[in-house]
């Protein structure tokens, strides 16, 4: 019984521990705090200093219109003094335009979409320019067709999958961000490219991880026996040490070694990572045509070295040393990713405490740690 009582009386127990309603509170309080938007404190805020300073100082300070600070405190005391009520409200119209479009040319979408489940609404809308104009009607537009497909409840289908049992596989498809169409890199490191080479050399697996900067052509490459998340994590680490931009946006395939650790990592460091389509390799065109070049100027020329991985990346980095500071590129003029990085440089009078480290001051000690 004593060692009973020694034992209960060592436990750890919560602050809220037979506190009735600490619970409830809490969370009350976690969702008000969501509730209130930053830009409601800082509303409140002014608010609050035209109540202390008067309204003149009120204008002069924070750049805001008499107008203004009245709808605001009208809307404060409408809601009885609630932060929330300064949130921004819904600027939607409160009468909105019906799409009314005939009913034969919303069945000829709805066919078109359920005999060829994958097609976009631009290649609906240039299938269904030929049907309007068998019939003298008006065609819709692309962004038309895509809110009619919507307004039918988006008629996508997909592939039933059964298993061994007979139970059907329930589809779950997650939302993923894609790269914009109109995207063009401004500056290095605005994307960097990252894709995965693999080979089978007498029997094993190996595989090359590759990055690209979508702006210098400045180009990265790494041997592993993994294909797991894990080492492309560490490899994307090694590229934020050895790349002398910060990364703003990642572009990937949908491959499993960029899921998990990757992603979480690009996550914590506050980075998009950008997706390409399905079996769409063009979107990631820069890191597809890297690879290639790795490949017929490297890679195929000490494939047999890829069994030992360590002995194979010592090679590989004098090679990239040569690949980012001396090769030509057609893709800028036939100048190396470290010319075009310092005319940039010098364009745009980038300083040293922008940029810390600089092409011309990297030696081979950054690339031993591989």
């Amino acid at each position: 019984m004593a060692l009973l009582g020694k034992t209960r009386s060592m436990q750890i127990q919560r602050i809220s521990y037979r506190v009735r309603g600490f619970v409830r509170l809490a969370d009350y309080a976690i969702r008000w705090m969501r509730m209130v938007s930053e830009e409601a404190k800082e509303r409140a805020r002014v608010l609050a200093f035209w109540e202390k300073h008067g309204l003149e100082a009120a204008i002069e300070a924070f750049n805001v219109s008499r107008r203004t600070l009245y709808r605001w405190k009208t809307r404060l005391n409408e809601g009885s003094g609630k932060f929330e009520s300064l949130n921004d409200k819904s600027r939607q119209p409160h009468h909105l335009r019906k799409r009314e479009w005939p009913l034969e040319i919303k069945t000829e979408i709805k066919r078109l979409r359920d005999e060829h489940p994958n097609l976009g609404k631009e290649k609906i809308r240039k299938l269904l320019e030929r049907f309007c104009a068998e019939r003298n009607a008006v065609c819709p537009s692309e962004s038309t067709v895509g809110n009619l497909i919507r307004d039918m409840g988006g008629l996508r289908t997909f592939p039933v999958k059964v298993r061994h049992n007979g139970k059907i596989v329930p589809r779950k498809r997650a939302p993923r961000p894609r790269k914009p169409k109109d995207f063009r890199a401004e500056y290095p490191g605005h994307c960097g490219a990252f894709d995965t080479i693999e080979k089978v050399i007498h029997g094993s697996r190996r595989y090359v991880l590759t990055f690209t900067d979508l702006y210098s052509r400045f180009s990265l490459a790494w041997a592993t026996t993994s294909h797991a998340s894990l080492a492309a994590r560490e490899f994307f680490d090694l590229v934020r040490f050895l790349f002398p931009f910060e990364l703003k946006h990642v572009l990937t395939d949908n491959g499993s070694e960029f899921m998990k650790h990757f992603d979480e990592e690009i996550r914590e460091l506050s980075k998009e990572h950008w997706h390409t389509y399905p079996k769409t390799p063009k979107m990631n065109a820069h890191a597809e045509r890297f690879n290639r070049t790795i490949q017929e100027e490297y890679l195929d020329y000490h494939s047999g070295e890829l069994l030992d991985p360590d002995s194979f990346n010592a090679g590989l980095m004098k090679h990239l040393i040569w690949h980012n500071t001396e090769r030509p590129h057609h893709g800028i003029g036939l100048q190396s990713p470290a010319e075009f990085i310092q005319n940039y440089q010098a364009i745009n009078t980038f300083t040293q405490a922008q940029c810390q480290m600089y092409l011309t001051n990297t030696s081979t000690s950054h690339f031993r740690s591989w």
